[in-house]
C-alpha cells in the first residue's frame, strides 16, 4: 500500500501542501483558521498519516531526536524524570533515546558518542564525577546540551536542577526544632556539586546549634553492607532521641532495611527523613517523610532550555532552580 503524504492530506482536505506542513509542523505565524487546522489534523488521523523522519531530516537538517543520559534508570527519581521529560518532548515532535550511565565516567562518554552517533538533536544529561571533557567535548563541538538534577562548577552551560542546599537547611532545622537528642546526616563519600550542596547545607545549619550530631558518608558502591555497618556502630544507644536524615532515596532504602532487619521501630525508636520518593518506602511498616522535587516542571524547563539552543546554539550557561519541598508522613515522632 502506498504511504500516505502530505500531498494526499492537501488534495483530501482542499488546501496547499504548504498549509499542510505549517499545521503538521506546528509552525508558529501563520494565519490558518482553528476549523482548517482541525480539518487537516482529522484527515491526516483518517489517512493514518506517518511523516517519514528520515526524509524530514535531510530536509531540515534536524532528527528530532534528544538523547538523555541518567545516572541509574532503575532509581524511581531517574525513571520518573525520565517518562516527564519524554512526555514533554514528544509535545514537541522530538523522540527520546534513554542510556543510563550506572555512575560510570567512560560509560557516561560513550552513551554521548553513540548518540552523537545517531544523530540527535541535543542531549539532556546527568552529569557524573569525571565527566567534564565529555561534555566539553560535545561543547566543542557545538552541540545543544542541557544538565538535569545535577551541574558541573567548571562547565558553563544550561542546567535545570533543585535548591539541595536551601531544602537541607531546612530539614536540619526542622529536626532542631523538634528537639531531638542526636542527628545523624546520611550522605555520600563524593565530588559531585549536587550532593556536597545538601551536605553543606546540612553542615551550616546544624553548626549553628547545640545538638548533637554525626554524618556519616558512602561510597557509591557496596552502599547496603556499607550503610549497615555504619548504622550498627552509629545506633547503639536508641535509647536517645534520634532522627536520619538519608540524602537519597538508595540510601534510604538501605538504612530502612537495617532498621527493619534489627527490629528498630520507626518513629518509636528512630525518626527518619529521606530525600526523594520511592515504591520501596510501601515495603516498610512506616510511612516514610521525604523531599520532593518538582518532577514535572524540571522535566518541562529542561525541554524548554534545549529546545532552544537547537538549531541556534547560545552556550549561556543559564541554571534553573526549582524548590524542592518537605512531604510530611509519619517517620518523624
Amino acid at each position: 500500500m502506498k504511504r500516505a503524504s502530505i500531498k494526499d492530506i492537501a488534495k483530501i482536505a482542499g488546501v496547499s501542501v504548504a498549509t499542510v506542513s505549517y499545521v503538521l509542523n506546528r509552525k508558529e505565524g501563520s494565519r490558518i483558521s482553528e476549523a482548517t487546522k482541525k480539518k487537516i489534523l482529522d484527515v491526516a488521523e483518517t489517512i493514518n498519516y506517518t511523516p517519514n523522519k528520515i526524509a524530514k531530516s535531510l530536509k531540515t537538517n534536524k532528527s528530532k531526536l534528544i538523547g538523555l543520559i541518567v545516572a541509574d534508570i532503575s532509581n524511581d527519581f531517574y525513571s520518573n524524570i525520565a517518562r516527564n521529560i519524554e512526555d514533554e518532548a514528544m509535545k514537541l515532535g522530538y523522540t527520546l533515546l534513554i542510556g543510563s550511565s550506572d555512575e560510570n565516567p567512560e560509560k557516561f562518554k560513550k552513551l554521548t558518542e553513540l548518540f552523537s552517533e545517531q544523530q540527535v538533536d541535543g542531549m539532556i544529561v546527568a552529569p557524573v564525577v569525571d565527566s567534564d571533557d565529555a561534555i566539553k567535548k560535545l561543547i566543542k563541538e557545538e552541540y545543544p546540551v542541557v544538565t538535569i538534577d545535577r551541574y558541573l562548577k567548571n562547565v558553563a552551560i544550561p542546567g535545570v536542577m533543585i535548591n539541595n542546599s536551601e531544602i537541607s537547611e531546612y530539614i536540619c532545622e526542622y529536626l532542631i526544632e523538634k528537639s531531638f537528642e542526636e542527628i545523624i546526616y546520611v550522605g555520600y563519600d563524593t565530588k559531585l556539586p549536587h550532593l556536597l550542596d545538601r551536605q553543606e547545607g546540612f553542615d551550616k545549619q546544624i553548626s549553628s546549634s547545640l545538638v548533637k550530631y554525626k554524618k556519616v558518608l558512602i561510597g557509591i558502591h557496596n552502599i547496603t553492607e556499607d550503610i549497615h555497618h555504619e548504622l550498627s556502630e552509629n545506633l547503639k544507644d536508641i535509647q536517645k532521641k534520634t532522627a536520619i536524615y538519608f540524602s537519597s532515596n538508595k540510601l534510604a532504602v538501605a538504612g530502612l532495611s537495617y532498621l527493619n532487619k534489627n527490629n528498630i521501630k520507626v518513629p518509636q525508636d528512630v525518626s527518619v527523613i529521606a530525600f526523594d520518593e520511592t515504591e520501596a518506602y510501601k515495603l516498610f511498616p512506616t510511612e516514610i517523610d521525604y523531599v520532593q522535587q518538582p518532577l514535572v516542571e524540571m522535566a518541562q524547563e529542561s525541554v524548554k532550555l534545549l529546545d532552544a539552543q537547537i538549531g541556534k546554539y547560545i552556550p549561556d550557561g543559564k541554571k534553573v532552580s526549582f524548590s524542592a519541598k518537605l512531604v510530611n508522613k509519619n517517620s518523624v515522632k
